[in-house]
């Protein structure tokens, strides 16, 4: 994870995103541990209670479990629940704005097929 923050949405939030990215792209594995709290704020440059939100935010969406005195886990099960809400999110949010673009530019299927097969 890098350090590349943008300023259209909360520093936490951003990390929390970092992390479930990494989580989808299998970067982190389930049961495996996040980096500590302290190490996240020194690598992104970020204040610690900053670091300490965004993992807290991924307690209660249940991707991350804290261990007592061992640190932050990635639960079993975070990446395919994962998948599922950004399926849903796809399906319902940005495939109707796919589709009416398709529609709009009067597209067909034989058409994208193409030009899906030719890149």
């Amino acid at each position: 994870m890098t350090p590349d923050w943008t300023d259209d949405q909360p520093i936490y939030r951003q990390l929390k995103d970092k992390v479930v990215t990494a989580i989808l792209e299998g970067a982190l594995a389930e049961g495996e541990a996040l980096p500590s709290v302290r190490n996240v704020a020194v690598d992104m440059q970020i204040n610690p209670i900053t670091a300490s939100k965004a993992y807290q935010e991924l307690v209660m969406d249940g991707l991350v479990e804290k261990r007592r005195g061992l640190g932050m886990f990635v639960i079993d099960g975070a990446r395919s629940k994962l998948v599922e809400a950004e399926r849903a999110r796809f399906l319902n949010e940005e495939w109707p704005r796919v589709m009416e673009t398709i529609r709009r530019l009067d597209l067909n299927a034989e058409e994208l097929l193409k030009s899906g097969l030719a890149n």
